[in-house]
């Protein structure tokens, strides 16, 4: 499972033209699923991401996770981050999670946000979407399992 976490001061996704999801200040989640991934790493990264300190203090020090500053979140499943690039000039998919298990990770994934946080938003999987963000730091982590 892959991660890249961006600190934001707003994002959106939409599918044909309709915002489907929106945040303010928080993070946007581009999320990477590969074939042994389970329950155990969705709530391992789950609870890396939301004490990860990312946001900064009034001594503008980056001391502050999503759960002490109550942020949003959006989330966006974005298979190509689970793809190998090593070989040649093609992507390869073969580390990646099937359609179907990305599909049932993501909702996994969303859902153990949602019972440990306030606001959780997200993009579709599956769908073509566009992506809005505004990166604040800019400041970028990049988590994988």
């Amino acid at each position: 499972m892959k991660l890249l976490v961006q600190r934001v001061s707003k994002a959106s996704v939409e599918v044909e033209e309709e915002v489907i999801g929106s945040i303010g200040q928080g993070v946007l989640v581009f999320v990477g699923f590969d074939k042994e991934d389970n329950l155990d790493t969705l709530t391992s990264l789950s609870e890396k991401l939301l004490n990860y300190k990312i946001f900064n203090d009034s001594n503008h020090k980056v001391a502050l996770s999503l759960i002490e500053t109550q942020n949003d979140i959006l989330i966006v499943p974005q298979v190509t981050l689970s793809v190998g690039t090593k070989k040649g000039t093609k992507p390869s998919f073969s580390h990646a999670a099937d359609p179907e298990t990305g599909h049932d990770l993501f909702t996994d994934f969303r859902g153990l946000l949602e019972s440990k946080f306030k606001r959780v938003e997200s993009g579709k999987f599956g769908a073509e979407m566009s992506v809005s963000l505004v990166n604040e730091g800019p400041i970028t982590f990049w988590f994988e399992l």
